[in-house]
């Protein structure tokens, strides 16, 4: 009874299950964290460790389909619209540098390198980083394996777990701080504004809180490409301009530097905002050609694929360096941002719900802001000048730590695992 169908089905239902937990509970409890947990159990009791093998998602997820990713992300991203909001793009980044500046100093006195090094992306960012550094590592412990070296395999293999687990939990640390500080900046803002001491801000247009996108300007700039006609633009032709993209990056990133190559992630973001800004790629391809789903469900259980090394020695050996990296690199991010927010002049609260995105992303940095604004605002008006003045920066803070930031530290940290 048991083939590659069932296989895709089960996949199908544990990644299901975790999206019904996560819109239950508003996002406070990830889908990622459900889906690991069930999948993790299973590993250990029912389920096949084939299973996302068998399933025929593995060659796609961890090859074209996480390039294909990547060159979306740079397709959703505006450029006008991040440099208006330059202030939360430079604490944003100082945040990232803080973070990792402290647990580069601290972190190494109570676990090892290996670890720090493959838990670091995926605590700046998302799902790129947490793959990139997971098949690096895994990488390195194949080529140490056939080499003989079973100790730096496993050490490897640790490694592999350990940023998989990481991207999973950290939303844990950055769920309940975003709200705090969300909610002390909603009520402080309310006060002024009850007592007329600002102006209505209304909420931005330009960012869609369905996707976290932002839209296109009403009237279309002219790019040096003009559009594919609508009869000719089908899915297989924005697929296909997108795998033009991912091959590009792929040839790029073999390119050797004086300080090493860079990795073909990093480039498949750069190709991706250059050839949308001049027109060969479609704006938010991936939704425009209805692959999204599809695409991320395939990544995400390659991801999940990972936890099949895990054993419940080697999570007990995880859990306190991955306590202790995620106390210690929040309390970097929060240094450094109190210091710009002084400099720049803004709220520490809302810069650091900014920066927090970091651990957790779209949608959840969405659903954080506009659920405390509903809660807090008295009427329409109170909310919509909550809306204004702290959705966009939210929205722009996962863009600058998830989208951006993260693919790029993933990209350098990644050759540390060259074996």
């Amino acid at each position: 009874m048991y083939n590659f169908a069932l296989a895709f089905v089960i996949c199908a239902v544990l990644y299901l299950i975790g999206d019904v937990v996560s819109n239950l509970t508003k996002a406070w409890v990830p889908s990622v964290f459900v889906t690991a947990v069930i999948i993790l159990i299973g590993y250990w009791t029912i389920i096949p460790k084939t299973l996302v093998t068998d399933s025929v998602l593995i060659p796609f997820g961890s090859t074209i389909g996480i390039y294909l990713l990547i060159s979306h992300m740079g397709t959703v991203i505006s450029i006008q619209q991040l440099l208006e909001q330059w202030k939360t793009i430079v604490i944003c980044l100082a945040g990232l540098a803080g973070m990792c500046a402290l647990s580069f100093l601290i972190c190494p006195m109570f676990m090892s390198m290996d670890l720090v090094m493959s838990g670091l992306p995926p605590l700046t960012g998302g799902i790129v980083a947490a793959t990139t550094m997971q098949s690096a590592a895994q990488a390195a412990s194949e080529a140490a394996a056939a080499a003989g070296n079973a100790e730096v395999a496993a050490q490897m293999a640790e490694a592999a777990v350990f940023a998989i687990v990481m991207y999973c939990v950290q939303g844990f640390a950055g769920y309940p701080l975003t709200a705090v500080c969300l909610q002390l900046e909603g009520k402080a803002y309310l006060k002024k504004f009850r007592a007329g001491e600002i102006k209505v801000e209304k909420a931005d247009k330009d960012v869609d809180a369905d996707s976290g996108n932002f839209k296109a300007a009403t009237a279309a700039k002219k790019k040096l490409i003009p559009p594919v006609p609508d009869k000719w633009n089908s899915a297989i032709m924005i697929l296909g301009k997108l795998g033009v993209c991912a091959w590009l990056a792929t040839q790029f990133g073999t390119i050797q530097f004086p300080w090493g190559t860079i990795s073909g992630a990093v480039w498949a973001l750069v190709f991706g905002v250059i050839l949308t800004a001049i027109g060969f790629l479609d704006e938010n391809a991936l939704n425009k050609a209805n692959s999204y789903g599809i695409i991320m469900f395939a990544l995400m259980m390659y991801v999940f694929d990972g936890l099949k090394d895990c054993t419940p020695q080697m999570l007990a050996q995880i859990i306190g360096p991955m306590i202790g990296l995620i106390v210690v690199g929040v309390a970097g991010m929060g240094i450094l941002v109190f210091v710009l927010s002084k400099i720049l002049k803004t709220s520490f609260l809302l810069s650091f719900a900014t920066a927090l995105t970091a651990l957790y992303g779209f949608p959840p940095n969405a659903i954080i802001t506009e659920n405390t604004c509903k809660a807090l605002a008295a009427n329409d008006e109170e909310q919509e000048a909550l809306m204004g003045h702290m959705f966009a920066p939210m929205i722009v803070g996962g863009f600058t730590t998830v989208t951006i930031t993260s693919v790029i530290i993933a990209g350098l940290f990644a050759g540390y695992f060259a074996f």
